[in-house]
């Protein structure tokens, strides 16, 4: 019997995404249109939700209802907790309930997102999922989601211990920052925040790194604000914040979708996001990040990538903010073998690890062995006591052979890719 011929349909298609990033002042007050306006400059008709973090509401409540108030502005309002450990699907499930409450159109009542990093991702998600993907509106209220956050095109919430296990790329049409905003948060959160700009200091900008150096405590203790400016340079926190969202939107533009998986951007996140988790509640994203760029320049400065000075140098630099440097489980090789293993397969089984060749310069590698980890955690552990070691006793133990491990860093050091 003749078979009948199989058919074959291959799709191709081409979607352009733009999408932009708008700095403002007094975005709450009720003469700026910025908050008001759908993407595109439109005004709008019909209810639009307003999610707001449970932070952002005692502090701001009265004043974004006002906001709404006076612009004749028809919405609903929705709060959520912060927090990794609430950045859940269920939230998701919460969120998307709440736009079919109020009967949410596909394009023309975009929701407004108004609070920290957990709270974009989540109204991020359910806009990507709901009605196939539907525009809102970020305005990110910490440091991390105006410098980091801001730029992303990825939402993602955590499933079953993993940090964004579940997740799309769905970037908002319009993201406002108002720096202003900064002025009510806690000392911590600026710190962590200051934990990503770091990160973009150190893969690709040297200046920015200076500053940090230079203003890291005056940064956190006038929270970026322009309070600053009695520091030499003119205004160090807009400067620190402008190249932060700069450097993150370089390395963002050309690889939106992550179809390339060798991303310098990662750098700091292949060690770290199994400690934030297993940590949760008590380390913060941009603190877990900083000790997972630590991480990475010791494994660099062993194998005589990085010199020891320039790691000195981070070291000194990430305490200057106020950053813990390491965390127990830093400390533990066999949960950073771990944390290695699970980011491999993030990374189709690659370890594309960023290292640092300069302050500013990275490489990549793909054969960090088991002893180069343990060498590694064996540094971080001696970075658990109390206070900083001064610059002669890290000059001392980067100095010290890989007895313990039986590892020679040296003889790795022309393996680097």
């Amino acid at each position: 019997m003749k078979r009948a011929r199989d058919s074959r349909w291959t799709m191709t298609a081409t979607r352009e995404v733009t999408y932009e990033v708008v700095t403002t002042s007094d975005i709450f007050d009720p003469d700026n249109p910025e908050l008001g306006l759908l993407p595109g400059g439109r005004m709008g008709g019909g209810t639009r939700l307003v999610v707001i973090d449970e932070a952002v509401e005692r502090v701001f409540g009265n004043k974004i209802r006002r906001y709404f108030n006076l612009n004749n502005i028809a919405v609903e309002y929705m709060t959520l907790c912060g927090g990794e450990e609430n950045k859940t699907i269920d939230a998701v499930l919460k969120v998307a309930s709440k736009l079919s409450e109020i009967g949410t159109d596909r394009v023309g009542t975009p929701p407004i997102a108004i609070g920290g990093g957990v709270l974009q991702d989540i109204v991020g998600m359910t806009a990507s999922l709901y009605r196939r993907g539907i525009p809102y509106v970020r305005v990110p209220t910490t440091l991390l989601g105006q410098i980091d956050g801001s730029v992303s095109a990825k939402n993602g919430v955590n499933y079953e211990g993993c940090r964004n296990r579940l997740g799309t790329f769905a970037p908002p049409p319009k993201t406002l920052i108002d720096r202003a905003l900064l002025a009510t948060l806690p000392e911590r959160q600026i710190r962590s925040g200051l934990g990503e700009a770091l990160k973009v200091a150190l893969i690709k900008d040297a200046r920015l790194f200076e500053l940090l150096e230079t203003h890291g405590s005056e940064l956190v203790r006038y929270r970026l604000q322009d309070s600053d400016a009695r520091s030499g340079d003119s205004q160090p926190s807009l400067e620190v914040i402008q190249r932060s969202i700069t450097g993150m939107a370089e390395g963002l533009t050309k690889n939106l979708w992550e179809s390339e998986l060798k991303r310098i951007v990662d750098y700091g996140h292949t060690f770290s996001p199994i400690v934030e988790m297993r940590a949760l509640p008590k380390l913060h994203h941009g603190e877990a990040v900083a000790m997972g760029c630590l991480f990475s320049a010791v494994l660099a400065a062993n194998r005589g990538l990085l010199n020891p000075e320039q790691l000195i140098r981070i070291i000194n630099t990430t305490a200057g903010i106020g950053l813990p440097l390491t965390h127990p489980l830093f400390a533990d090789a066999d949960v950073m073998k771990e944390a290695l293993a699970d980011t491999m397969r993030h990374r189709d089984n690659n370890q594309h690890i960023t290292f640092l060749a300069d302050i500013g310069k990275t490489v990549f590698v793909e054969d960090v062995v088991d002893a180069e980890i343990e060498r590694a955690s064996a540094f971080m552990a001696h970075l658990l006591q109390p206070h900083v070691p001064d610059d002669a006793a890290l000059t001392k133990l980067l100095s010290e052979p890989g007895a313990t491990t039986g590892y020679d860093a040296s003889q790795l050091a022309h393996r680097a890719v």
